[in-house]
Order: structure tokens, then sequence, then C-alpha cells
């Protein structure tokens, strides 16, 4: 089969990295992709959001299937254009991939069908909404952009100043663009974090080893939020008891919730979770793989991943077993030094030699004059699979540092906690 990815990050990287491996797929390609993708597809030079010229290249050159790992062109719709065209699509249609694209409707929803999600309200009105913080008493809050945001429209605000600062750059400063014409305040979860991610045919749901991401820019989590600096799976907090109820209470309702509201969802389905003393609780849906989440499960998956993706597109998942390694997967990412506010592109990156333990997945990376250069805010992820997350941790912070660029930065504390 003949299969293009839609996408230019770390985790399209590793889309294709783990697609390539199966002998179904005879030729890969990747639109627009970046440095390392290049070294494995061939690159197709149509940006995500240009889905006339998507659909025109899939006829044009007789794509079979088309991978869609962004948010943005999942709640744009493209999988709707594809399908609408004719083509086999991988992820969710527009109106399942609603749950990412609108966290009003995700919390809305989530009520509907009692979801365990955090209190909340939410904003249209920026004078309501300053009120509402001006009189709230239970800090910290946490406010989010009501639509995309690359994974950073999320603040957590540790006092009544720190919120209306947060709340004024949201709705009229526009930081997020307009993402944040709506926000949705919501009360502040304790507790331990972790992820699972989901491959469902709107019928049978398969998850995949849990993880844990570390979102914030700098060690022992501080700074602002960003796309994810690292993740590793399985994560120990993920026990059996805590799996029961989150597939009981949490992921049954939302496959089965979507699919009576019309809304089917097929593809990979992402919870952000947080197990709080009073149970597991939904933090956030994404209606695609994570990032870097993938680049740290993927590389434990032993079935043949294209097996699986068309299951998923043709409604079979149930008569595919999917195996795992039963390994750690981990990662840690190579920043930009002002990432994730204030991104210089275009320094040079040089590479050591590095040990075969390790995997290098190009985030921000680009090709100038043959020398390969930075071209985002996260550039590339440096993963490796070992028996344990000591083990992990000790091989990546061997050999991170034989990658070398002007204001590179990484957090050193990946995996600890």
């Amino acid at each position: 089969m003949k299969v293009l990815v839609i996408g230019s990050g770390g985790r399209e990287h590793a889309i294709c990295h783990t697609l390539k491996k199966s002998p179904l797929v005879t030729e890969l390609f990747c639109a627009p992709g970046n440095a390392g993708i290049a070294e494995i597809a061939t690159l197709v030079p149509i940006k995500v959001m240009d889905f006339d010229a998507i659909v025109d290249y899939a006829k044009t050159n007789a794509i079979d299937l088309v991978f869609v790992a962004p948010d943005d062109p999942l709640y744009g719709g493209l999988v709707n254009a594809l399908e609408d065209n004719g083509i086999k699509a991988f992820g969710p249609r527009k109106e399942a991939a609603i749950i990412e694209g609108s966290k009003a409707f995700s919390k809305e929803f989530m009520i509907r069908h009692n979801i365990p999600t955090a209190q909340y309200k939410t904003f249209t009105n920026y004078e309501d909404a300053k009120v509402y913080l001006e009189n709230y008493e239970d800090f910290p809050v946490v406010l989010k952009a009501d639509g995309l945001a690359l994974g950073k429209g999320v603040i957590i605000a540790q006092n009544k100043e720190e919120s209306l600062k947060a709340l004024s750059e949201m709705m009229l400063d526009k930081v997020f663009g307009g993402a944040g014409n709506t926000v949705v305040i919501e009360e502040f979860l304790t507790g331990k974090e972790m992820t699972v991610l989901a491959f469902t045919d709107g019928k049978t749901v398969k998850c995949m080893p849990a993880s844990q991401d570390h979102k914030k820019a700098y060690d022992n989590d501080l700074g602002l939020n960003t796309g994810g600096m690292g993740a590793f799976a399985p994560t120990l907090v993920y026990t059996k008891e805590v799996e029961t109820e989150t597939i009981k209470y949490i992921i049954k309702p939302t496959i089965e919730g979507l699919k009576e509201e019309g809304r089917t969802f097929k593809g990979v389905i992402y919870f952000g979770l947080m197990l709080t003393s009073k149970g597991v609780k939904v933090i956030e849906y994404n209606a695609r793989f994570g990032d870097p989440e993938t680049q740290a499960i993927l590389p434990l998956l032993e079935t043949d991943f294209m097996k699986i993706v068309l299951a998923v597109v043709d409604g079979k998942l149930g008569d595919v077993e999917i195996k795992w390694s039963k390994k750690t997967g981990f990662c840690v990412v190579v920043a930009s030094g002002g990432y994730p506010s204030n991104v210089v592109k275009g320094y040079p990156i040089t590479i050591g030699n590095l040990s075969n333990r390790i995997t290098l997945f190009h985030s921000g990376t680009a090709m100038k004059d043959g020398q390969l250069v930075t071209n985002g805010g996260r550039v590339i992820c440096v993963t490796t699979v070992q028996q344990d997350i000591p083990t992990a941790r000790q091989v990546v912070y061997e050999e991170i540092d034989k990658i070398q660029f002007t204001d590179m930065r990484y957090r050193k504390d990946i995996g600890i906690k």
C-alpha cells in the first residue's frame, strides 16, 4: 500500500518509523515532514491545512491510505474531505474530533455522560469571567483556551493576580489567537497525572501502555506549559485497579457517548487523566496520538502497525490482537532555548556518534544548504527502549549531549517522579 502521513513533528516521525516496518507498506510519503522523516519517506511540500491539495495529491498519486496525525486538520475536517472523495483515512472525522477541538464541548460532554472531571465554568465574555475570578477563593485555578493551541493553551494560576493576567492574555491580547475567544475556568485537581492512548474503531477499544508526559518547560515542573518535554511508558501509577476504574467510568462511556451523539470516533483517542483522592478524573481529551508520548509508546509495539491502522479504518479492530513489549519506552525532548514563547530557528545542528541504544525522532528540523538546522521549538526527541525507567534515563542522558546547537536545552528530570 501507498501511505501518506500528514504532519511534520516528532510524533509523525515515530508514526512513519513504525509504519515503515510493515510489509504492507510499499511506499511511504509525508506532508510536509521534516529532515528526519526525509530519510525514510518521500516528503510532499503541502501544508497540513491545505485540504484541496492533499486530496488532489492522494488522488493523483493513487495513495491507498492517508494517516492524519495533527489536531488542526482533524478538527478542520480533513478526514471528512478525504473520505468524501473515496480516499481511506485514519483519524476521527470532524464531528468526533470536536472532543479535542473545543474544551467547552468536551466538558459539557463529560457532564452529560457522567464522566468524572473537574468542576468548571465556561465564559465567552471577558467581564463575566473577570468578575468570577475576582470572587474566586480556592486557588490555584486552571484557565483553558477553548480551541486548539498546540498543547500550550492551559495556564495554572496560583493566585488572583496571576489568574486575571492569564485571562486578559487569553481573551483580550489573544495570545492563543481565536482559541481564547471562549475560556474554560476549572478547579485545580491534585494527584498523579497519566495518559492513556487507545485505538478505537467506534465499537472496540484497545488501550496502549499508559504513559506519563512532562508538560512544563523546565525541571521540577517549572515554567510555562509546552507541548511536552519528555515521556515514558508504561507509568507505574496505572495499576490494574486504576485501569479497571478508568475503562469502566471513563473510556467506555466516552466511546459509547460519542457514538450515541452521532459522533462515532475512529482513530486514536487520548485520555489525559488525574488519579485524585476521589478516583480517576479526566483532565482533557485529544483526538489523536500525543506528542511526545507517541515517541515513547510506539517503539514498544510488536504487532504490525499497518494491520492495526487498517482494522480501525475498516471497523474490524476486534479481530486484531495487539502485542506490546514489557520493556520501558523513554524519550527526552531537546528544545530551542526560548521554547515555548520565543523560538529562534535556523541554528546548525551537529549530531555525534550515537550508540545503537538510541533512536532520534526529529520534531523541528530542516535541511538548509546541505546542513541540518533547527526549525521549531521542540527540535529532536531522544528515545530508547530499556528494561526499566532508571536504565532508560541513564542511557538517554549519557547520549543526549552528542546533539549540539546554539541555546539548546532539555529537562534533566524526566522519569524521576
